[in-house]
């Protein structure tokens, strides 16, 4: 499986961590902070990627070369080559080494303009070039506010996929992210998660059978060291996706500490 060393015999995902660390970082701190992540993560019993912002890639690839924890670009263009300044193709990501790319993260929908056509089309491509896609779906505070997080999420479940790939199963992972949550310190309470993972959970029911129940869902949204416990051990997560507590090694490793308990 392209998931690491995920049993794909199972239907129960391994639990799964992602360390987002958005415009951070030189690369001399990358590489050091990938190489104390390398020592302190509890690489045996979950799997881990960690995703440098662009000019860290080869840094980070070669600081955690041998070892369990994977990269992760945190986004990518859907056109394999090309006169588009400015952007990174799958094909260039995946000869590097990395592995995962983050696809329709909040703040690329929210800042760039980024529809969920355009998910569908980074999907896409990132199956077709070796890479595993971490799709990204939530709802807006005014959404959750009128009930809507369950039909949010499972439309944009649908959009995202509605490119098909082979073998797909094996090349997915899904993270939900409220957005009224990011970066805000706060969090939806136990009940509303499980409710949207559910959602989510149905959808890849749909589209892949029994197979989708080894897709691993992960919660995104002011994951920290404090709360990542009590949002880890709620039904329906597989995992977190982590932003600003991922540029500490000691908070970062106390989440997957964590994830690897639940």
């Amino acid at each position: 499986s392209r998931l690491g060393r995920c049993a794909v015999t199972s239907n129960e995902p391994r639990p799964f961590v992602v360390g987002n660390w958005k415009m951070n970082l030189t690369e001399a701190a990358a590489a050091a902070l990938a190489r104390a992540l390398v020592d302190r993560l509890p690489l045996d019993r979950i799997d881990v990627a960690i995703a440098p912002p662009f000019p860290c890639l080869r840094a980070v690839i070669d600081a955690v070369t041998g070892s369990p924890l994977a990269v992760a670009a945190q986004n990518m263009h859907w056109e394999p080559q090309g006169a588009f300044t400015g952007e990174v193709a799958a094909p260039l990501l995946s000869a590097m080494g990395v592995r995962y790319v983050i696809v329709g993260h909040s703040e690329r929908r929210n800042l760039f303009g980024e529809t969920d056509a355009i998910v569908c089309k980074k999907v896409g491509a990132a199956r077709r070039h070796g890479l595993i896609p971490i799709i990204c779906v939530g709802e807006h505070e005014g959404e959750r506010d009128r009930g809507r997080t369950r039909e949010i999420v499972a439309a944009q479940i649908r959009a995202a996929l509605a490119d098909p790939a082979p073998d797909p199963v094996l090349e997915t992972v899904i993270a939900y992210e409220p957005v009224w949550a990011i970066g805000t310190g706060r969090t939806p309470v136990a009940t509303e998660i499980t409710a949207a993972h559910g959602a989510i959970r149905a959808e890849l029911d749909l589209y892949f059978g029994a197979a989708g129940a080894s897709i691993p869902i992960l919660y995104g949204g002011s994951v920290t060291a404090a709360t990542a416990a009590a949002l880890l051990r709620a039904p329906g997560v597989n995992g977190a996706l982590v932003g600003g507590a991922s540029l500490d090694a000691g908070s970062f490793a106390a989440i997957a500490v964590a994830a690897a308990a639940c």
